[in-house]
């Protein structure tokens, strides 16, 4: 049973006839308990002749998945099965991350027929929603009370990573085309083969020169390579507590999904095999031996449920499921932070197993600093302090790193996914992978 806005109203229409009855000589507190019990009297009766709201079935219509901060939309379709018109409201019990309105809808359910009801979502957080039921509220006859019943009925929502470093695929795109055809790689590297021949121009490099093509034609000839297919790419990120950590308007793993996205869908369309793997302690989400058109949408469905852990990373069990994976991974590359080298002690220590055997990448994000204020009060002058003490930590953990056989990036939120996709393109054109 529930209680309109009806019954204070007509509560508050009793008290005129109880001040004229207090004039008349009649006791008023008699008088306005005699209106209170029989405006009680007419809610309950009003509460028992409303039909009965568990006469609805409900049916659900969804999407199964959206993206992170696009508007989606849920249909809801309620018949009522009953003998009696319910008229009333009724509300889509999804969290309020959901975007869903607060507001009930109206409804009016003649019997034997149904309604089908838009809900529109706006998510604002990413991995699993859900609504695993509906309040539906009848009305009686006067609108002074009437049944409710919550009615079961699930509803599921994926949320996925938005992806919003997509913008910056077209130019990286266009840079590996170049490198893959129109431009061939000079020098011979280890991530190079043979491509074709041509004469050699002044400023060409003469280690590439083919002495036998020459021989046999009247000019000097120069071999041409292009950049290696089929490398196996690893990209491990780090689910622990660091990943926890608030950097611009989100958190430290949204930004390494941003990266993990980019550079998969730059080394899909370069023809290299993508690897992911997200770990604490144990494996949150694994994506291997998926290739082409299939690739993104198993990454990000991967992604999506996925949360950052209040516990260390243990490192030594982490390469070791990379290494899992496939047997000689071309690149490697660590999504992580890079805090202070007490934190960091147990990842340096276990970094030299990894680099020895691959081409290693580090990416971390950092916020962007916060400008300098004329006249800086001791709040902002300890904020500078705890910055540059913080990016002091983070030069030495990457010098070690670099000691270590691996190279740092370190970048803003926005900055890194391009800065690791363009690491990436410069060691496929250096013919290092």
């Amino acid at each position: 049973m529930y209680l309109t806005g009806r019954l204070p109203l007509l509560v508050a229409v009793g008290a005129v006839p109880v001040v004229l009855l207090s004039t008349a000589g009649v006791d008023a507190w008699l008088a306005a308990g005699a209106w209170i019990a029989l405006c009680a009297i007419l809610a309950l009766a009003d509460a028992a002749i409303a039909p009965d709201p568990r006469r609805i079935r409900v049916e659900r219509r969804m999407p199964r998945r959206a993206l992170l901060g696009e508007p989606a939309s849920a249909e809801v379709r309620l018949r009522n099965e009953g003998n009696r018109t319910i008229r009333g409201r009724f509300r889509d019990a999804w969290q309020p991350t959901a975007g869903a309105p607060l507001e009930r809808v109206a409804l009016s359910l003649p019997p034997g027929e149904g309604r089908t009801f838009t809900i529109p979502l706006l998510p604002r957080r990413r991995g699993e929603l859900t609504s695993r039921f509906v309040v539906v509220r009848s009305d009686g006859p006067l609108r002074l009370a009437g049944r409710q019943a919550k009615l079961d009925s699930v509803g599921a929502l994926r949320v996925l990573p938005p992806f919003t470093s997509r913008r910056h695929l077209p130019s990286r795109l266009a840079r590996l085309r170049e490198l893959d055809g129109n431009t061939s790689v000079q020098v011979r590297g280890q991530g190079t083969e043979f491509d074709s021949l041509r004469e050699y121009v002044r400023g060409d490099d003469v280690r590439s020169i083919d002495w036998r093509a020459t021989a046999r034609s009247t000019t000097t000839m120069l071999r041409t390579w292009r950049p290696e297919r089929d490398r196996h790419v690893v990209i491990l990120i780090d689910t622990g507590r660091t990943s926890a950590a608030r950097v611009g308007d989100g958190v430290r793993l949204d930004a390494a999904m941003e990266s993990a996205l980019l550079l998969a869908a730059l080394a899909s369309r370069a023809g290299d095999h993508t690897h992911l793997l997200m770990f604490d302690r144990r494996v949150r989400a694994r994506v291997t031996r998926v290739d082409g058109p299939g690739l993104l949408p198993a990454l990000v469905d991967a992604m999506a449920p996925v949360e950052p852990q209040l516990i260390e990373t243990d490192w030594d069990a982490a390469f070791a499921e990379v290494r899992t994976l496939t047997s000689r991974p071309s690149l490697v590359v660590l999504l992580t932070a890079q805090d202070a080298a007490e934190a960091a002690r147990g990842f340096l220590g276990s970094l030299p197993a990894l680099t020895r055997r691959t081409q290693v990448l580090v990416g971390s994000v950092a916020d962007d600093p916060d400008p300098r204020e004329e006249r800086p009060d001791a709040a902002s002058v300890y904020r500078e302090a705890a910055e540059q003490k913080t990016a002091r930590d983070a030069a030495t953990v990457a010098a070690a790193m670099a000691r270590a056989g691996a190279e740092a990036i370190s970048d803003s939120p926005e900055g890194l996914p391009p800065r690791i996709a363009d690491r990436y393109l410069a060691l496929k054109a250096a013919g290092r992978l």
